[in-house]
């Protein structure tokens, strides 16, 4: 059956994402017809997407393990360390990298990094072949923020570029801004994390699984500083996600309120079945810095909750997807 993926950015919780994908891909029953993305989600795919080309859904896993194989590598050594006794997911910052971000609340990019050093550039280079993708198949809507306006553009399979995927995960104070065709664009998930509605509008598939990875809520409200400063940055990025979904269950209400679905939209909106996977109690566990954390025991860690939670979601609700939905969005609006 077809299914369209929406992938939530986070950093380098983008490898639950991972976890979640390479579980996915095992399950022939599952035809993806089409990916919408923001920052990690968006990395996540273009390296599944490169993959299916050459290798089909053994070649989409082995993309994405080379490419987070390959960010592990690249991570500056120092910047985390996991103490004594305690596993891989409780790695703390070191006092250089908080030393660094201390400096980025005071001096832009451009003069903290003026040479614009980023390893998921080179990595991307290096792996993704994007001329191959922009013919390829496989439906790609990226999440990007115009700097002037504030707004979402998504960029969709026959435009998806290195400055594109660059652009949809550009952090503002850790990354140069990226400029396409004069216009500058910072990370999309400022302002759709993921997209959903050209899921809704531009794809065949009925059932749209979303993977995310910022919490819903939290068990308590904060108190500390870092804790009201991390769960500040987690509203900001899931924001727009939640805005979407209480939008698209305000409209599926009303369309089913009417006796005829006279329009193409309205019939999609009837019929469309949401799924989620996510791992809220261990997204809200870790600290907001482990987002910078690719140290290679941090990333298999993250990958290794992503396929078990999918093999969770599988035995509990795989068998539901092409009948029903097994997430109920249409509460949002309680």
């Amino acid at each position: 059956m077809n299914v369209a993926l929406a992938l939530q950015g986070g950093g380098s919780h983008g490898a639950f994402t991972w976890g979640v994908l390479d579980r996915l891909l095992e399950d022939p029953r599952f035809q993806i017809e089409a990916i919408s993305g923001a920052s990690a989600g968006s990395v996540n795919a273009v390296a599944l997407a490169h993959g299916m080309l050459d290798g089909g859904r053994d070649g989409a896993r082995a993309s994405l393990k080379k490419f987070w194989d390959a960010l592990a590598a690249n991570t500056p050594p120092g910047f985390f360390h996991e103490p004594l006794n305690e596993g891989a997911l409780n790695a703390v910052p070191s006092a250089s990298l908080q030393a660094f971000l201390m400096l980025a609340r005071f001096f832009a990019p451009y003069q903290l990094n003026p040479f614009d050093l980023n390893p998921l550039r080179s990595i991307l280079e290096s792996q993704i072949d994007f001329e191959r993708i922009r013919k390829g198949r496989l439906k790609l809507f990226l999440a990007t923020t115009r700097v002037r306006t504030g707004t979402l553009r998504l960029f969709r399979t026959p435009d998806i570029s290195l400055a594109v995927v660059l652009a949809s995960a550009c952090l503002p104070l850790l990354h140069h801004t990226v400029e396409i065709d004069g216009e500058a664009y910072w990370d999309g998930g400022l302002t759709a994390n993921p997209p959903l509605y050209p899921l809704l509008q531009e794809c065949g598939a009925r059932d749209l699984i979303a993977v995310l990875l910022h919490p819903r809520q939290w068990p308590a409200s904060p108190t500390t500083a870092g804790d009201i400063s991390h769960r500040l940055t987690e509203i900001s990025f899931g924001a727009a996600f939640f805005s979407e979904l209480q939008g698209l269950a305000l409209a599926r209400r009303l369309a089913r309120q009417s006796w005829v679905p006279w329009g193409t939209l309205e019939r999609r909106l009837r019929r469309f079945r949401l799924h989620v996977i996510d791992a809220p109690d261990l997204m809200a566990s870790l600290d907001a810095l482990s987002k910078l954390n690719a140290r290679a025991r941090f990333i298999t860690a993250l990958h290794d909750a992503g396929r078990e939670r999918a093999d969770e979601w599988l035995r509990q609700s795989g068998s539901a997807v092409g009948r029903e939905a097994t997430f109920d969005f249409s509460r949002l609006l309680d």
